[in-house]
């Protein structure tokens, strides 16, 4: 049960790479976590949470990731998680892979961070300026990788003085159900509140009276 109280006004959801490469059966990460995503209903919650905040009139910020050709053949430094991904040119610039999922994409209205190339959205992208700028204060999180861009973007939101809210099934980790239940364990020592989406739209909705 969340205890959280959401301020109407204040509250933004952050989608972090609902894109084809990732959630489309064509997608060249999709085979890494369909067991997974039918275990959680990861899509099937993603977009209820995207429907349920729209209808609240809450803001939502898209965050893609994405490399051009130079970005792929010139960085010096990989870590494990880039080698992965140049090596399968996962999240390529301009492909099918890198473009939103036709059900979990932007409205004209709503903000897209500029790509990510780190797994933290807040390294180097504008997505701080944009919460700022539309006033958030609380800033939810899904999409994925639960364990990597969610959980380092929750880290480095917390410490920024964000109240973060994860979800334990907006998303899904890297490596299974192991991983999973590991993850869910360290998501509320990073973040303020962790919920289901019915949870937190119920708090949302709460909190609009």
């Amino acid at each position: 049960m969340s205890t959280t109280a959401y301020q109407t006004g204040r509250i933004g959801l952050l989608l972090i790479d609902t894109v084809n490469d990732l959630f489309s059966e064509d997608g060249k990460g999709y085979p890494n976590f369909k067991d997974e995503f039918d275990r959680i209903g990861t899509f099937a919650n993603i977009k209820r949470l995207l429907a349920g905040v729209r209808a609240q009139g809450v803001p939502v910020f898209f965050a893609p990731m994405s490399y051009t050709e130079s970005d792929y053949t010139t960085w010096k430094h990989l870590s494990g998680i880039h080698q992965e991904m140049y090596d399968n040119r996962m999240f390529e610039a301009g492909s099918w892979g890198a473009e939103f999922h036709p059900e979990l994409s932007p409205l004209p209205n709503e903000v897209v961070i500029a790509p990510h190339k780190n797994i933290d959205v807040l390294a180097n992208t504008d997505l701080d300026v944009q919460l700022r700028q539309h006033n958030i204060e609380y800033v939810a999180i899904g999409g994925m990788i639960g364990t990597m861009c969610v959980e380092s973007t929750a880290r480095s939101a917390m410490e920024r003085g964000y109240h973060v809210t994860t979800f334990t099934d907006a998303t899904a980790a890297a490596g299974g159900r192991a991983a999973y239940d590991a993850m869910i364990l360290r998501y509320p020592m990073i973040s303020h509140a962790t919920l289901t989406v019915d949870e937190f739209l119920a708090d949302i909705r709460k909190a609009k009276g």
